[in-house]
């Protein structure tokens, strides 16, 4: 009964679109084959992928409009580039009332007409470039506007939005086989079709009849090692407001009273010359298991002191900074700073060592995080799932881990004697330093370019 009420709700909604749409038609102007609408159903700042779409466009002399969510502010590039219009999708609150899939049928309803009246402000593009998921309802709007505007529609798959439902609702709910069916029958109408990796390509192709390219998520340019002397004015920015940044557990001795100096590095004011700090604590990214490692330091362990940095704006920061708070190491320092877009490439490229605890829903495809730690050349413990080894090659660039117990046992193993050079941890950092790693713009332009160009030249 509910499946029906949905049915009924949608194709009414997608009737009014169509009419509309109709009513709002107008001649296609010349030109607008070189213009491409870059979409994402979500908040834009937290958007990378998109947003390095956005900008390889624009490079190339595209005018892009990108469309999205506010919230998290877009990289200072976006922001920027003359070549680019960032449109905010209005968002008009639906209220609580009834069931809740009466409340996700109204959400869904209210985010089309929201999707529609913005995709008809902007000049007719030729492409649109659309992020998914969320494709709901994304897609069979997006889909409806470029059949009536003739654009052509290209799908980034991201992972499948139905997969992700189903870690709530489960595999068999209703509105999860609704998704699925959704999701693969509005994709096969797409003109042509991005994702992640060989392996969901190959489902893809296999389970819904689609064929896609596979664009495997690169580093950005600003995704690279940070200088020494970045580094300890980095440190020195977050030390005002983060105490295990702040000079605390370093046995040197400050070489005058004018010397700066943080947990990590040191400045000689006079000379300018930045130097590490004997003794420093070891910089890791993300959670780790805290408690396993503090008790390896108490069994006599030679580890050094840890500050972890957990980054991000996600639902669990509230969770986790609730259980920091509950916690009291000696040995270690945990801290979950807000940072600029611009600080986040320089922060990686301080780091001692990555963890990643990203599994798939779908297992098919790989987590930014890690990618970016690659770009800033920084080796990564990551937790296993299907396709991770498209990305993480044990043992030559990082770690793959099953549970936490593992987990510690490789943070005991390559930080034992932190920072002799000689150990495991600087090894994989020299293998990602020499390997030579395709920048996001190199790849894009091999892969996805021809796309855009195959209208223009026909």
């Amino acid at each position: 009964m509910a499946a029906l009420s949905w049915m009924t709700l949608w194709g009414a909604t997608a009737l009014l679109l169509l009419l509309l749409l109709l009513l709002w038609q107008r001649t296609r102007p010349a030109g607008s084959e070189a213009r491409v609408a870059v979409l994402v159903l979500g908040d834009l700042g937290r958007s990378p992928r998109m947003q390095y779409h956005a900008l390889s466009l624009a490079h190339r002399g595209r005018r892009v409009a990108f469309i999205g969510y506010a919230g998290t502010k877009p990289h200072s590039e976006i922001v920027h580039n003359e070549n680019i219009q960032i449109v905010y999708i209005p968002e008009f609150g639906t209220g609580q009332v009834g069931p809740k899939m009466f409340q996700y049928i109204i959400k869904v309803i209210m985010q089309s007409i929201q999707l529609l009246y913005t995709m008809l402000k902007i000049a007719k593009p030729g492409y649109v470039l659309l992020q998914n998921p969320p494709g709901l309802p994304s897609i069979a709007v997006t889909w409806v506007v470029c059949l009536l505007r003739r654009s052509k529609l290209i799908i980034d798959w991201h992972n499948y939005g139905y997969t992700i439902m189903s870690l709530t609702h489960g595999k068999r709910h209703p509105i999860v086989r609704i998704a699925k069916w959704y999701e693969e029958l509005f994709g096969r109408l797409s003109d042509y079709n991005i994702c992640v990796t060989e392996a969901m390509k190959e489902d893809l192709q296999v389970n819904c009849n689609i064929r896609a390219i596979t664009l495997y998520d690169k580093p950005a340019s600003f995704f690279k090692e940070t200088p020494l002397s970045d580094q300890h004015k980095l440190f020195m920015k977050l030390a005002k407001d983060y105490a295990p940044f702040k000079a605390r557990y370093t046995t040197e001795p400050i070489l005058s009273d004018e010397d700066e100096k943080s947990a990590f590095t040191q400045r000689d004011i006079r000379s300018g010359n930045v130097t590490r700090c004997m003794g420093r604590p070891a910089l890791l990214i993300s959670s780790t298991s805290w408690t396993a490692y503090e008790h390896h330091i108490s069994e006599g362990a030679k580890l050094p002191p840890l500050v972890c940095v957990i980054t991000g704006k996600g639902p669990l920061k509230e969770y986790y900074n609730k259980l920091i708070a509950t916690m009291h190491f000696k040995h270690i320092q945990i801290c979950t700073p807000w940072l600029e877009a611009e600080d986040y490439p320089l922060l990686l490229g301080s780091a001692d060592l990555g963890v990643c605890l990203h599994k798939s829903s779908s297992g098919l495809d790989l987590p930014m995080k890690v990618v970016d730690m690659f770009g800033c050349c920084l080796p990564v413990c990551a937790v296993s799932f299907q396709c991770l080894p498209e990305l993480v090659k044990h043992g030559v660039n990082g770690l793959i881990f099953e549970d936490s117990s593992e987990l510690a046992e490789q943070l005991k193993m390559l930080f034992r004697e932190f920072p002799v050079a000689e150990g495991k941890l600087n090894s994989f950092r020299r293998n990602l330093q020499t390997a030579k790693q395709l920048r996001w713009d190199e790849s894009w332009e091999r892969t996805v370019f021809p796309l855009f160009r195959q209208q223009l030249s026909g």
